[in-house]
């Protein structure tokens, strides 16, 4: 009995061992955690929500406009924002209207916040793309991104433009708090 018990423990041991090594394959190349700090995000996504980020995406997918992405702000730091501009854009933000390319495009993940600020106040302040940067449009393997809370976030407008290399995956999934718990964004 003593083999047969051996055995199974060398077959459990195995197991557990290629669990542990798929486990980490896994998320090294496929997908990564994330919990969100600050406010700069909200309402969609808030302070200590926890997110599953999929790095497949930026190995084999495009990022799309409007995307919430995860990106290495510097060796330090990784910050979650929202795709505005990508390559070839150029941005206008006029009147709280967003403008890319001389065409108005709706940010309907923004009209929750637009009905909380005073009447008479611009969530987000008119600007062009070249005021900010000195670009016309954004940079070939650049991107321009901007958090959800306007008034309250350090993003694109602030720091320029990201580099697509610099971006860690995009958020598919919100699972903490459950109440918030959700899919794409």
């Amino acid at each position: 009995m003593n083999d047969e018990l051996r055995k199974e423990s060398r077959a459990w041991f195995k197991a557990i061992a290629i669990g542990i090594m798929i486990y980490m394959f896994i998320r090294i190349f496929f997908f990564s955690n994330y919990v969100v700090q600050g406010e700069s995000m909200a309402p969609t996504l808030e302070d200590g929500n926890k997110l599953i980020v999929n790095k497949m995406m930026t190995q084999f997918g495009e990022l799309d406009r409007f995307d919430v992405i995860v990106f290495h702000h510097n060796e330090r730091d990784d910050f979650v924002k929202r795709i505005i501009g990508l390559p070839g854009d150029q941005i206008v933000y006029h009147d709280d209207d967003l403008y890319i390319n001389g065409k108005m495009i709706q940010e309907e993940f923004l009209e929750e916040r637009k009905k909380e600020v005073p009447l008479g106040t611009k969530l987000t302040g008119n600007f062009t793309l070249e005021e900010l940067t000195g670009e016309e449009t954004v940079p070939e393997d650049k991107l321009f991104v901007m958090g959800d809370n306007r008034m309250g976030s350090w993003d694109g407008r602030h720091f320029g433009f990201i580099a697509t290399s610099q971006v860690v995956g995009k958020v598919n999934i919100c699972y903490w708090p459950l109440s918030e718990a959700g899919i794409s964004f």
